[in-house]
């Protein structure tokens, strides 16, 4: 990157977290903003390397508006609240560029292989918020990327497992993609730098797989046994679907090379990781 532009990320949970992590890493100079609406993660955002921002609930356009400079760069990676988006993407306006993280729950009921060109379904119930969302970010001029089941150390499967709360859908041939946050942060900020304004992808590692593969997989790891299985209707949304995310385009076209192409990749990190703590 010739020019360093400013990071602003609104809204820090896994992926936000990530990006700040990965941005101070590549230039410890490069000038990081974070917004949070408690000022109890303050001090944990200016432990990312970031300015912290509070937002308070009547003034936050205005303070994203203050913090937003000619040439910054926007990550947005909170989830839909019906109100927020408008207002802030709005407030967004003056940066370069902006990368909004929406969701492939986008897709609801569309089974099988989902790329760049795959119709979204707005008639499922948690598309509906998600594409409005995108539509206000995107009116901006925010590029959106689309993510399957993100994970990572502090959440994921492994932490669902060991908890015991879940569960298999059914036989468990239902597909699941999914990506860790260091690659979809990794994607995000390639995007701020190289992708078109108003574009769209689907991002995903290399490998959807059957959740119960996935699940004896990791359950083998962490020596637990098999979980109990439920009907679709009992399932959470997130665990309904059926769909192989296939990501080439954006990998080919940002030049992206993740660090976790697959579910072993990225598990295997966070078991060993676990094992030397």
């Amino acid at each position: 990157m010739n020019d360093v532009h400013a990071l602003l990320v609104l809204g820090v949970g896994q992926v936000g977290e990530a990006a700040l992590q990965l941005a101070h890493t590549a230039n410890p100079q490069r000038v990081l903003r974070a917004t949070t609406r408690s000022a109890a993660r303050a001090e944990a955002l200016a432990a990312l390397g970031a300015t912290p921002i509070v937002l308070g609930a009547d003034d936050d356009a205005d303070a994203v508006r203050a913090a937003v400079h000619p040439g910054d760069e926007v990550l947005v990676t909170f989830p839909p609240d019906g109100a927020s988006d408008a207002r802030l993407a709005d407030a967004a306006r003056a940066a370069r560029r902006v990368v909004y993280i929406s969701t492939t729950g986008v897709y609801g009921a569309v089974s099988g292989r989902v790329d760049d060109d795959t119709p979204v379904d707005p008639e499922a119930p948690r598309a509906a918020p998600r594409l409005a969302a995108e539509a206000c970010w995107r009116a901006a001029g925010a590029i959106v990327l689309r993510a399957p089941a993100i994970y990572s150390a502090a959440s994921g499967l492994h932490k669902r497992l060991r908890a015991g709360t879940h569960r298999l859908v059914e036989d468990g041939s239902k597909y699941v993609s999914r990506i860790h946050a260091d690659d979809l942060a990794a994607l995000a900020l390639a995007a701020l730098e190289r992708a078109a304004p108003r574009s769209t992808y689907v991002v995903g590692d290399h490998e959807p797989a059957p959740q119960r593969e996935v699940v004896a997989w990791l359950c083998a790891r962490l020596g637990l046994p098999l979980p109990p299985a439920v009907a679709v209707s009992e399932a959470p949304p997130t665990l309904r679907g059926n769909r192989q995310v296939d990501a080439r385009r954006v990998l080919r076209e940002l030049g992206v090379t993740l660090r976790y192409p697959t579910y072993r990749d990225g598990y295997e990190a966070i078991v060993r990781a676990d094992a030397s703590q």
